[in-house]
């Protein structure tokens, strides 16, 4: 594999409030850059973080993109395109007689045996659903021949529909693909100008459903993709770029940009999929030597202005998920391939709060975004947000917000949750604003537990790494309420998943699609199917003549489950010898163990059914090895910069100091209530807790779990 300099690195994520973009500066320091996401075009707010950064560096925009050899950018546009229903009209070419798989889904609904309850939409309304005449049957045999006329004639009906993408998915496809490979053909023949995706190629799993969502999925996001990333290379170009371009995949890696085009399902929730991959390696930097046993489970907190993701490390190992919904399980989309298990909901700083018609308070779904912002902003906001409510409560400085570039009104803040929130709830101002604060933690918390505990999984022994802008605002009560002592804020917490972009490695996935069972394993086969997937991934990174890799690594999988369920389990297949006689009951314990860790029950004496092989690349490209801040000498006490009144809850209101975090140094432990102020965020530590410097400039908040003060219940 060979390659040039690469040069610097930039990476850059846009979310729907903010834009932040992280540059490896010469000396090896992450330099962080924020600036309001531009929804009409996604380089104006690159190019006004990068400004940012460039200012503090000493250099131009224009020299950073001309000296940039790896530009990393992840994106919510694919997600939000499916959520809002904004992806392209796309149709659903299907097997004569089964059109309603997109309806009747794994279940179809969250209540099946509800007769009453209607099935959600399907992703692909029914008119625009095409059935074929074809039949393939699960030996792979012909069953019945391709009729060519009847996609023909599908085709013909798309057109005048004015569809802009096609969706091809078979039955039994990934057995004998040849009619799915014709249906290609034709498309290509007649229409070549639309994008068109078939199922084997895209996921080849045995489930229906799976296949089905996830092509109509890609091939509805294959225009809006490819615009959108031409546009981004045109304007890198029109400043000199001459680098590679990644984007963010959906597995907690990069993607060759040119492969994300071609398969752009792989881009939704790929934003959030990067902060585990910033949290694994803080917490790995803050192991300080010790033995590998001794690192956490790791809750990776990431809180933005729009949403609030969450995602899990166990065993040194990023979660991963082929049950990712969009919009919600059963009543969303399910794109059935491997992405990071992130759970996400509506709650952020820019969340608005709202009282609903019983009287209660509530806070989000919606946000006030980036257009017109918190009321705070001084944009045009009119409503009441998180934001609007930390600057009510003293944490936020309304004068060092963003680094000072963005100056905040604390008169609009009382004016919106005064008159909107306190005054119909017959409270104080100060007793509202907590309250969304705490409405807002609860919300975050059950999002956690719904990933943790649900799961049989104890988060009182996991480290919280926090991140995002509204990071520090809420992590304190969070943390307190899931039990969990210690949180490691990050220095570029701010910017967590684009740091993400800065530590990832490129990832490709290959599978291959073949049924046997523990009962009777067939091993000879299976292991020539993985020698195939091998060969595929070398192939991969034998392509990447123009990237330099430090090291090359390949895992493989199975997709197992008990007989006669839906859901299976990817099992890793560390160093198995796949021949061997044992081969089938090493992958049954496998199993047994992965199932009790996740579901909390194993059948022992149960075979169990693979169906899938799945092999893993991971590519980790050649980066400089990043220092430490500098600060002041180690454990060095500073001077507040100010002292200011903050309001924690059941306390009551304190005299707060307020430190800024570039005067803090290694050693430095500060005393709650303070709090710190970093260009991208800010920490509130709350009576009862402690905020210590690490030996790799991060912070370590540790909450007294036993004295730490009750927050203000909601109104």
């Amino acid at each position: 594999m060979a390659g040039g300099e690469a040069g610097i690195r930039i990476a850059a994520d846009i979310g729907g409030t903010f834009t932040d973009v992280v540059v490896n500066s010469p000396d090896g320091d992450l330099v962080l850059g924020k600036a309001l996401t531009n929804l009409e075009r996604a380089w104006q707010g690159i190019r006004e973080a990068l400004a940012v950064v460039g200012s503090q560096l000493d250099v131009s925009v224009a020299d950073l993109i001309q000296n940039c050899g790896y530009f990393l950018y992840s994106t919510t546009r694919a997600t939000n395109a499916i959520v809002e229903g904004k992806a392209a009209r796309t149709a659903f070419l299907v097997t004569a007689g089964f059109p309603d798989i997109l309806l009747l889904r794994e279940g179809g609904k969250s209540e099946p045996f509800n007769l009453r309850m209607p099935y959600p939409e399907p992703y692909v309304p029914r008119h625009l659903t095409f059935e074929i005449t074809e039949r393939v049957d699960s030996e792979g045999s012909i069953l019945t021949p391709l009729d060519e006329q009847s996609v023909e004639a599908a085709l013909a009906a798309a057109r005048a529909a004015d569809v802009e993408a096609i969706g091809v998915c078979l039955l039994w496809s990934v057995v004998n693909p040849a009619h799915e490979l014709r249906v290609a053909e034709l498309v290509e023949g007649v229409w070549p100008e639309v994008p068109v995706t078939v199922s084997h190629r895209l996921n080849p799993v045995i489930h229906e459903y799976r296949r089905a969502s996830g092509t109509c999925i890609d091939a509805s996001l294959k225009p809006l993709m490819q615009d959108h990333v031409r546009q981004l290379r045109d304007d890198l170009a029109a400043e000199g770029f001459t680098g590679v371009l990644f984007l963010a995949n959906s597995v907690g890696g990069v993607s060759r940009a040119e492969d994300v085009i071609e398969r752009p399902i792989y881009s939704v929730g790929s934003g959030p999929s990067l902060a585990p991959v910033a949290a694994q390696t803080y917490a790995e930097a803050e192991r300080n030597g010790a033995p590998e046993s001794a690192t956490p489970n790791v809750i990776v907190c990431d809180t933005g202005g729009t949403s609030f993701d969450v995602g899990l490390i166990t065993g040194g190992e990023i979660q991963r998920s082929r049950d990712t919904w969009i919009g919600g399980r059963f009543i969303g989309h399910l794109t059935g391939v491997s992405s990071v298990d992130i759970r996400s909901i509506g709650a952020g700083g820019g969340s608005i709060a709202w009282i609903d018609a019983g009287g209660l308070l509530r806070v989000g779904p919606q946000s006030a975004g980036s257009t017109p912002g918190p009321a705070c902003y001084g944009r045009g906001g009119t409503s009441p947000t998180v934001t609007d409510a930390a600057v009510v409560l003293g944490y936020l400085d309304p004068h060092s917000f963003a680094g000072g570039r963005l100056e905040l009104s604390l008169d609009a803040a009382r004016e919106v949750v005064g008159a909107q929130l306190a005054e119909p709830l017959g409270c104080s101002l100060q007793e509202a604003a907590s309250s969304v604060l705490v409405i807002a933690a609860e919300l975050m918390v059950s999002a956690i537990k719904d990933l943790t505990v649900k799961q049989g999984f104890d988060p009182r022994t996991s480290l919280v790494v926090a991140g995002g802008g509204a990071a520090g605002l809420m992590i304190a009560p969070i943390a307190r309420e899931l039990g969990c002592q210690r949180v490691l804020v990050p220095r570029t917490a701010g910017a967590l998943s684009a740091c993400g972009g800065q530590f990832a490695n490129l990832v490709a996935e290959a599978a291959r699609t073949h049924f046997t069972d523990t009962s009777d394993f067939d091993g000879a086969v299976v292991g020539e199917l993985v020698n195939e997937l091998a060969a595929e991934l070398d192939g991969v990174a034998s392509s990447l003549v123009d990237v330099q890799a430090s090291s090359i690594a390949k895992t493989f999988y199975a997709q197992c489950r008990y007989p006669y369920q839906i859901w299976d389990l990817e099992v890793p297949l560390p160093e198995l010898d796949l021949r061997a006689s044992d081969a089938a009951a090493q992958l049954e314990e496998a199993f047994h163990i992965q199932h009790e860790q996740i579901l909390g029950v194993r059948e022992l004496g149960q075979r169990v059914e693979c169906l899938a092989w799945v092999g893993r690349l991971e590519v980790a490209l050649e980066r400089e090895e990043y220092g430490r801040p500098e600060g002041l000498a180690r454990g060095v006490a500073v001077e507040p910069t100010a002292v200011q009144e903050a309001f924690f809850g059941q306390s009551g209101q304190h005299g707060t100091p307020r430190f800024a975090g570039s005067e803090l140094s290694t050693g430095v432990t500060l005393t709650g209530p303070t709090i710190v102020d970093e260009p991208t965020t800010t920490i509130v530590v709350p009576p009862g807790s402690t905020l210590s410097v690490t030996g790799a400039g991060n912070y370590l908040l540790t909450l007294d779990l036993a004295t730490a003060a009750a927050p203000v219940e909601p109104a």
